[in-house]
């Protein structure tokens, strides 16, 4: 009897053993590991999303606002320089602006979207609005008409001189983004402008002597 019962406790000790193997197998199978992957999917993006938005502070964020409608206008300005203007090289530079602020207009609008902030709304192609206060370097209402008329040698000419006094106005508002600013893809951007814009600055007066 005392064997017997011995078989008996053993087989039955299997059995437990058996059932919580199985109970844990599921657990960590199928619950626990969606549980893990749920819980990393939630954190991981918001975690990143608020290193993100606490990486930066409002001089970036007037900075992006107020330099996407800047490069818009510009863009704007090259555009018609690219259609009505007269020398090849002025074309060229209008063309080169254009390939170069667009992508970088797209790059600051996603960082306002990031950080939750608005982008502003593309107001520059609407009659009777007049960008030009607040930014410097921004051209009037009336600027524009008249680059919009102008054709040939009269366009190329008007192209680089209104174009030196928005290159000017970007670097200013570069400045004070590198001195004031916090995003490091900001203050990048910032120098990149800078760069970028002084160097045409310099052609651009060259092609006007």
């Amino acid at each position: 009897m005392t064997a017997r019962r011995k078989l008996i406790r053993r087989t039955a000790l299997a059995a437990t053993a058996g059932v919580a193997a199985l109970v844990l197998a599921a657990c960590g199978g199928s619950d626990g590991g969606h549980d893990m992957g749920s819980m990393e999917s939630d954190s991981s993006p918001s975690a990143s999303a608020s290193a993100k938005a606490g990486a930066h502070n409002d001089a970036d964020v007037d900075f992006a606002t107020e330099m996407i409608q800047h490069h818009r206008q510009a863009v704007d300005m090259a555009e018609l320089a690219a259609d009505r203007a007269s020398s090849q090289e002025v074309k060229d530079l209008a063309t080169k602006i254009k390939g170069a602020q667009d992508p970088e207009i797209k790059t600051m609008s996603g960082w306002l979207t990031s950080w939750g902030e608005e982008v502003p709304a593309d107001m520059s192609g609407m009659e009777g609005h007049d960008m030009s206060s607040g930014m410097p370097g921004m051209m009037s209402s009336e600027d524009m008409d008249k680059l919009e008329k102008a054709s040939g040698a009269e366009c190329d000419k008007m192209f680089l001189e209104m174009m030196v006094e928005h290159h000017e106005g970007a670097i200013e508002m570069a400045k004070t983004e590198k001195a004031d600013g916090k995003y490091g893809d900001a203050t990048k951007l910032a120098d990149d402008v800078i760069t970028a814009q002084t160097a045409e600055i310099e052609q651009m007066n060259k092609m006007l002597g």
